[in-house]
């Protein structure tokens, strides 16, 4: 039926319809090149293109009949006027070849797919027009915004809204797959790790969903992140029933995940407080990111220990930092493999910067955040930074940390004082070998 209606209304657009589907199609991609991607756009009843409407992005294509849905959730005043955006995964054709490029797009974990919806997808979806001559509006504002997908769409929605706040809010997912496949097992650790953001969540799973002896278990990798997303202070809604991997339980709950994602609309969507012990050392008291006049000088790729025995250096193209101590004669020896930092793109951590401060914690700046390693090498805290974009400068001056991204300066004050070795040399109280 849905499908005659569809025809009749592409040929009288004048015919009354419930919600307008548009369609589209991205065939040069720079984000994933050689992929097309095709798209569908749901308009919702009574649509109006000089409205401050919200925005919907489904991945797998319409999903949870997600149209009707809507536009029954927007009636009932459950949620806002909301414009709907539904991506199928990029495909390759060569010859009589297609290959899928559905898990190297959503089963990644670093900000490729946030970009492609940033820079390809969205204006892409705002170029089509409505059978009535209307373009297709919708607001800029991320709290404005949800994202959802199931399996691999999933983690794929997660990780944009991970990525990028500033464009997503508000997250479903259902039968995610944070397993092994490209990262996705990390996603626990990552979170316990990094400083919340602003993002509220429903995470639904099954039991019964799939085990596959290469990648693991479905059900438990669910589990897992939303502990991790509790323990960091997420404002999240968990479901959990005895369905396997489909996205049948997860079309059930999707009119309760979309109610419970907008609840409290117009106000806007805050960072919950992690149980992270050094985050909370670190951020009491401390202020927000701020843009900045900037620092003549910047931390460089090496540091020296407060206790001036060693000093460490960033190994290029590697997730090591190495160190070397000094012997009697104060010449470097023992040098080694210290301290690890995450990598989401699995290829250069691109490290802006290291300093100590008088703990003898080390902070790096990275394509990640700052990470700020404890003294046996390992990353307890993640703060993210303030802006996408290139990191070119960092330094940390007093209580200050100071990065420049794309040319623009931007400070912070932390509850750390960074080492200062013109000031001399401070013994440092071990934090012990555990």
């Amino acid at each position: 039926m849905k499908n005659i209606l569809t025809f009749l209304l592409s040929v009288f657009p004048l015919i009354a319809y419930p919600y307008e589907i548009l369609e589209g199609k991205i065939e040069s991609s720079v984000i994933y090149p050689g992929t097309v991607h095709t798209f569908k756009v749901s308009l919702p009843e009574g649509y109006d293109a000089n409205a401050d409407n919200a925005l919907y992005v489904g991945f797998d294509g319409i999903l949870y009949n997600a149209p009707e849905v809507i536009d029954s959730l927007i009636s009932a005043g459950d949620i806002p006027p909301t414009v709907g955006v539904y991506l199928q995964p990029g495909t390759i054709k060569v010859g009589d070849m297609t290959y899928y490029n559905r898990s190297n797009e959503f089963d990644a974990i670093d900000s490729r797919m946030a970009s492609f919806i940033e820079t390809e997808l969205l204006p892409a979806a705002r170029s089509l027009v409505s059978h009535s001559g209307e373009t297709v509006n919708f607001s800029d504002n991320p709290d404005m915004h949800a994202i959802s997908g199931a399996s691999s769409g999933g983690i794929a929605a997660f990780v944009v809204a991970w990525n990028r706040p500033d464009l997503f809010r508000r997250v479903y997912t259902t039968c995610g797959t944070y397993v092994s496949m490209r990262g996705g097992d990390l996603l626990p650790a990552l979170v316990r790790k990094t400083e919340p953001k602003p993002l509220r969540l429903v995470i639904h799973d099954g039991s019964h969903d799939a085990w596959n002896p290469l990648f693991g278990h479905w059900y438990e990798q669910n589990l897992l992140l939303a502990s991790s997303l509790k323990f960091a202070g997420y404002d999240l809604m968990t479901v959990w029933d005895d369905g396997n991997h489909s996205i049948r339980n997860g079309a059930i709950l999707f009119p309760e995940a979309m109610k419970y994602l907008w609840k409290g609309y117009p106000e806007g969507i805050t960072p919950g407080r992690s149980e992270n012990d050094m985050l909370s050392v670190l951020l009491d008291g401390a202020g927000e990111w701020q843009l900045s006049d900037g620092v003549t000088e910047t931390s460089d790729l090496a540091a020296t220990y407060p206790d001036g025995n060693f000093r460490v250096e960033w190994e290029p193209g590697s997730s090591w930092i190495y160190s070397e101590f000094k012997n009697e004669d104060g010449e470097p020896v023992n040098r080694r493999k210290a301290y690890l930092l995450h990598d989401t793109s699995f290829s250069n951590p691109d490290v802006a910067g290291l300093a100590f401060d008088n703990n003898g914690n080390l902070y790096a700046a990275t394509a990640d955040g700052i990470q700020v390693l404890d003294q046996n090498g390992r990353v307890r805290v993640i703060l993210p930074s303030p802006a996408p974009g290139n990191i070119s400068g960092f330094a940390f001056i007093g209580n200050n940390l100071y990065l420049c991204i794309d040319n623009k300066w931007y400070s912070r004050t932390i509850n750390a004082t960074a080492h200062n070795p013109e000031n001399g040399k401070v013994d440092v109280k071990s934090q012990g070998p555990a």
